[in-house]
């Protein structure tokens, strides 16, 4: 494997029908995949698909839009029609503990942290809870952490009057004794290398491909605190935009960013590369 897709949904309905066949496109494409968890359902999806795929890992957790959503989220209430946008609710500790002892390809814990953008803004003591309580298991099991962040829509304030990441660097500087990535970033410099200063790394999606706007923030950050990855099924990266993105697709992250750098581009993968196996210490290439 010469790739690797530091966040990914293969556990998510989009991919029901054929999974087997894109985990094999990804072997063929070299392309090692993590998929991140975002309840309990799609986070047991995810081991499972470490345990049944050699090129696969795994990451379980509550997103934080889960978090907003209901007052449970148990094994038992989940189903395959509902594990996308629907259930959720408080972070039962102990499912996580056990879903992540199934396997050592069980590599982090999330994706977690706070969205303003998809829930009420009502719900930020939930999301927070939610957010605390991942944080104390990755402390405990020693596992890095994937952060969600996302701000209000234009026009509207944040429930705390701050920005996402301003919320989210408090939370983790108060809380997380083990290393972090804020996938999909979209924010500053600045606001970056406020996280750089508490050992974490950030990752772009492929919305670099195709949005000038991420262009000075990849050419200034540090090239051993970044990472590629897909966030599929979403944000398809050129030349495959308007279609599902999938895994593999990563690769033309990895080019893009070695282009905006104006670096070999086998030197930033390589690079990135072993950025994600420096901060995920069981995944394997």
């Amino acid at each position: 494997m010469k790739y690797i897709d530091t966040h990914a949904h293969l556990n998510l309905p989009e991919f029901t029908a054929d999974t087997e066949a894109v985990i094999k496109r990804c072997g063929e494409e070299a392309v090692t995949v993590i998929n991140i968890g975002t309840k309990a359902a799609t986070s047991k999806k995810a081991v499972d698909l470490a345990i049944a795929y050699e090129n696969c890992y795994a990451m379980v957790g509550l997103h934080p839009v889960q978090a907003a959503l209901a007052d449970s989220d148990t094994f038992e209430t989940e189903s395959e029609e509902n594990t996308n946008a629907t259930g959720g609710g408080i972070f039962v500790k102990a499912n996580y503990r056990d879903l992540a002892a199934q396997s050592a390809k069980v590599i982090g814990i999330g994706e977690c942290g706070f969205d303003y953008y998809h829930s009420p803004l009502t719900s930020y003591a939930k999301q927070e809870a939610a957010f605390i309580a991942q944080i104390e298991l990755a402390n405990e099991l020693n596992l890095p952490l994937m952060i969600h962040t996302r701000g209000p829509k234009p026009g509207l304030a944040s429930p705390t009057g701050r920005s996402v990441y301003d919320d989210v660097y408090e939370v983790l500087k108060t809380y997380a004794k083990v290393p972090f990535n804020v996938h999909f970033w979209a924010g500053t410099y600045v606001e970056a290398k406020r996280f750089f200063s508490l050992g974490g790394t950030i990752s772009f999606t492929g919305v670099v491909t195709f949005a000038k706007a991420y262009e000075e923030i990849i050419r200034a950050a540090p090239l051993d605190l970044i990472h590629a990855e897909t966030d599929c099924p979403y944000v398809a990266p050129v030349p495959y935009r308007g279609q599902r993105a999938e895994p593999w697709m990563v690769k033309e992250v990895y080019r893009t960013i070695a282009q905006i750098r104006n670096q070999d581009e086998e030197v930033v993968r390589a690079q990135l590369v072993a950025n994600a196996l420096s901060l995920y210490k069981t995944l394997q290439l």
